[in-house]
């Protein structure tokens, strides 16, 4: 018969040391991702800070502070895309033809230049390559009914949302509140597809999704917005009031 106080923290001791073995894995995947983009991109940066500090000045850096894993608060790092006078308590969301926005802001946030200082972050620890998109303050009443489980991943540069939404703001509509419209509409969208991804991501999947962001920022639209159930996200006109249309995917 066998000993049940046994066997199971034998068992246990070897899943500890799977997830160890992964986790040592997917760090090692980090920093030889980032380390490789960093050098590569590094004449693109300093592009991007010169640029913001001769159109607007200083700062040439965004500070603000996301959710990580377990929801502990960490500071993550953007390009500026505002203006140095906008401040922080405005809208927590980026809408399309956002008032705030610089010229050079909106170049930014068309080739998602401004994510380039989260390398520092991933190479500190807070993100990784790969992960759920680190959500705002503002927000963080939204991780209730399972979608805590997003919770359970470190937050990324790139995972599905990032790529499935990335031109999330035109999905807002004028008349249509635009935090309420993000947590009934968008949030749980987002945090459906990131479950459904990481719950059996591998590196391999990784490394693939890696590739996959790499291509959307060389060429936008190489890869189709479709939501979690494999239909087309199709921004609505300005002036509905309605969510956004969901056509059949290529």
């Amino acid at each position: 018969m066998t000993d049940v106080s046994v066997a199971r923290p034998r068992r246990t001791r070897v899943f500890a040391r799977f997830r160890m073995k992964e986790a040592t894995q997917r760090r090692a995947f980090d920093l030889v991702v980032v380390v490789f983009a960093a050098l590569l991109l590094a004449p693109v940066a300093l592009l991007v800070a010169l640029a913001i500090l001769l159109e607007s000045g200083r700062p040439i850096l965004f500070a603000q502070v996301r959710l990580g894993r377990g929801g502990l608060p960490f500071v993550m790092y953007k390009f500026r895309k505002f203006g140095p006078r906008a401040g922080t308590g405005g809208s927590p969301l980026t809408l399309d033809g956002d008032a705030r926005m610089t010229a050079v802001g909106k170049f930014l946030m068309a080739t998602k230049l401004d994510e380039l200082p989260q390398f520092w972050n991933v190479l500190r620890g807070d993100m990784s390559v790969v992960g759920p998109r680190p959500e705002s303050l503002a927000f963080a009443d939204c991780f209730h009914d399972g979608f805590d489980e997003v919770l359970d991943h470190k937050p990324g540069l790139l995972g599905p949302c990032q790529i499935l939404f990335r031109s999330e703001s035109e999905l807002h509509t004028r008349n249509v509140d635009p935090q309420r419209f993000y947590r009934e509409v968008l949030f749980p969208l987002k945090a459906r597809a990131d479950m459904a991804y990481f719950r059996t991501r591998t590196l391999a999947s990784d490394l693939v999704l890696t590739l996959r962001g790499g291509l959307i920022v060389l060429i936008p639209r190489s890869v189709p917005e479709i939501t979690p159930d494999g239909t087309n996200l199709v921004p609505v006109s300005s002036g509905d009031a309605s969510p956004p249309v969901q056509g059949t995917a290529a």
